[in-house]
């Protein structure tokens, strides 16, 4: 029998890292996703860079940082994107705020009233992590615009900082525990063996789901315009209160008129726009755009 032998290295703590280096690394992430990581972050920042380092064979912080900073274009371009995808929480999961998909069923109701001759509801999903929020979308639009699939389109974008992140939202497999969490009907509707632990979405529903890779500092290069749709939550927490503004402006400048942008709640405080109003739906936080 082979025994398994674990590396020295594995046995190891996270190095400590000193308050200057901490500095550096939190400037690091903010200059290049805009995402804040408090003093009581430090020890998640130790652990998940020891744990890459490790992979990587490095000793110390600094190496790292600086491979990260001065390294070949490309391949600190490749370490980045995976350094990334260590750091940001990718917590999500199907229907997470129940309150708010119910307002984008009762907007696609209304989408499809008003456009019975026909018409295309495009919509964003910001920060989508590995899909299940831009897939939670395209169940309950296509529900609502089931009596005239014929007439009525829509097509949803989904984007992400994490490149990784985006290949599994792309494959569109999950677990059985989190697929177990949408309702049977649905789940019956949208979803297909894959194999004993996981579900797939199907292909026709992934089909009206694009996942593009996008850093939210770059929003004003971003393609998507004259948006019915735009639902950002559990993103903004990670930002500070200036910057949280500047992206809730960038997204309300991509509306159509008419438009509804979805966010979480309590995630943004004393933020107005003169082209926005207020939607007012229970559990919710909204904004329409002024037609």
């Amino acid at each position: 029998m082979d025994i398994a032998v674990t590396p020295p290295w594995a046995l190891r703590n996270a190095p400590a890292m000193d308050a200057e280096q901490f500095q550096l690394w939190q400037t690091l992430l903010e200059e290049r996703t805009g995402m804040t990581l408090p003093a009581e972050r430090k020890s998640f920042l130790e652990t998940s860079l020891s744990t890459r380092m490790r992979e990587l064979g490095l000793e110390d912080y600094q190496t790292y940082y600086a491979q990260l900073v001065t390294g070949a274009s490309e391949s600190r371009a490749m370490e980045w994107s995976i350094l990334v995808d260590r750091l940001t929480v990718q917590e999500t999961g199907f229907f997470r705020h129940p309150g708010s998909f119910a307002l984008v069923k009762a907007f696609s109701r209304d989408f499809a009233r008003r456009h019975a001759g026909g018409g295309t509801l495009n919509a964003w999903s910001v920060g989508c992590s590995t899909g299940e929020e831009a897939y939670s979308l395209a169940m309950v639009i296509n529900e609502c615009f089931a009596g005239a699939r014929d007439k009525l389109f829509y097509g949803i974008t989904g984007t992400d900082i994490s490149l990784p992140t985006l290949a599994r939202a792309r494959r569109g497999v999950f677990p059985l525990r989190r697929v177990n969490r949408v309702a049977p009907a649905l789940r019956e509707r949208y979803f297909q063996h894959y194999d004993a632990q996981h579900l797939q979405v199907i292909a026709t529903l992934r089909e009206r789901v694009c996942f593009a890779h996008l850093n939210v500092l770059d929003l004003d290069q971003a393609p998507m315009e004259n948006l019915d749709l735009i639902f950002c939550q559990n993103m903004l927490i990670y930002f500070r209160r200036w910057r949280k503004r500047q992206i809730v402006n960038r997204l309300a400048a991509r509306l159509a008129p008419g438009g509804v942008l979805v966010l979480g709640p309590g995630e943004i405080t004393d933020w107005q726009n003169d082209n926005l109003e207020r939607e007012v739906y229970p559990d919710t936080l909204a904004f329409r755009r002024r037609v």
